[in-house]
């Protein structure tokens, strides 16, 4: 599909791409859009991009950590999403790994990580102390990642469309969003929990996360501790701050942090270090992530799946935005560009 770009060329200037979600799942559509050639509107209610669940992401870039429970299709799809992001927000990807660890009780956990999963390899105590030496002493044994990556997703969204509109990508966001259908030849959906009741097979998962900060530890690299009930991760965002998240709520409610949430991560942060006991809460945010039943993200092109006036979707990203909407975004595009030039007559592209 990418040797067609001449061909696409010639459509760019009678066919509009509407990509409605500036979320992280329609910012990197756009962007392979883009690439191919096309003329890509983005149109979204909120104020500005990155507002919905992507405003509460890890940003984690962690396919090999993520297969332990997604499965080899998370760890496909995600394997050069560091390597799109860099390209795409140079300078925001962190290539330090990931380090799992599991309190001395729990040695049970770890094991069961790694064999579920891959990239890793076993570290002791010393190991430990020299990649994180805030967390010396705590831990006899973990699992590296060494080839994953993570990036603020705040900043990655804000670079994003920053670089988008520096390609002359048309965004049409708060009021300006409505009526933007009328202007497109081509309609993707990527609204995120905006999907649910529009794109059959969604559900809602509820995340909750909150920022802590302290000047009394510091972490290079994001940290996953592993417990039976409540595992949690922790992940550097530079000037003594740090996201906090790991719960998952059957719902679709968006509303404020529950206080058993607030008591489960933060427990769960004094567990890997007591210093977080000390830190203070300086934001509390919950999201509703969609997913389907096999919680694998997916573009949904079938049309009696899809809500009038719409074309492709990219949906049900559950926890993988940053990690799998590479992955999509190219999907959706050349899905997209195909249907285009068979609309204009070229259904041999």
């Amino acid at each position: 599909m990418r040797q067609t770009h001449s061909r696409l060329s010639r459509l760019s200037g009678s066919s509009t791409v509407l990509v409605r979600g500036a979320g992280v799942a329609g910012l990197a559509a756009a962007l392979e859009l883009s690439r191919l050639g096309l003329a890509v509107t983005v149109a979204d209610t909120s104020p500005a991009p990155g507002h919905g669940a992507s405003f509460y992401a890890g940003g984690m870039l962690a396919p090999w950590c993520e297969a332990e429970t997604a499965g080899p299709e998370v760890l496909k799809l995600g394997l050069e999403a560091a390597d799109w992001w860099e390209a795409a927000v140079p300078g925001l990807v962190s290539r330090k790994g990931t380090l799992v660890l599991c309190p001395p009780r729990d040695q049970s956990e770890l094991r069961r990580f790694a064999s579920r999963s891959s990239g890793h390899h076993m570290v002791d105590a010393d190991a430990i102390a020299e990649l994180e030496p805030a967390l010396a002493g705590r831990f006899m044994t973990g699992l590296f990642f060494e080839r994953e990556a993570h990036l603020d997703p705040r900043l990655a969204m804000t670079a994003l469309w920053q670089q988008l509109e520096a390609q002359g990508v048309t965004f049409r966001l708060g009021d300006a969003a409505q009526g933007a259908e009328s202007e497109a030849s081509l309609v993707i959906d990527c609204t995120g929990p905006g999907a649910i009741d529009r794109v059959q097979g969604l559900r809602g998962v509820r995340g909750e996360m909150l920022y802590l900060e302290t000047g009394e530890i510091s972490l290079s690299r994001p940290v996953r501790l592993l417990h039976p009930r409540h595992p949690l991760y922790v992940v550097p965002r530079g000037g003594g701050r740090f996201m906090v998240g790991a719960t998952m709520i059957e719902s679709d409610d968006g509303g404020p942090v529950t206080a058993r949430s607030v008591m489960e991560l933060t427990n769960t942060a004094y567990a890997l270090h007591p210093a977080f006991g000390e830190a203070r809460i300086v934001e509390l945010g919950a999201g509703v992530r969609p997913a389907f039943d096999d919680n694998m993200p997916r573009v949904v092109a079938e049309r009696e799946h899809l809500p009038p006036g719409t074309d492709l979707a990219v949906a049900g990203m559950y926890r993988h935005g940053f990690l799998l909407a590479p992955a999509l975004a190219r999907q959706a595009a050349d899905m997209a560009a195909r249907r285009l030039m068979e609309n204009k007559g070229d259904a041999n592209p």
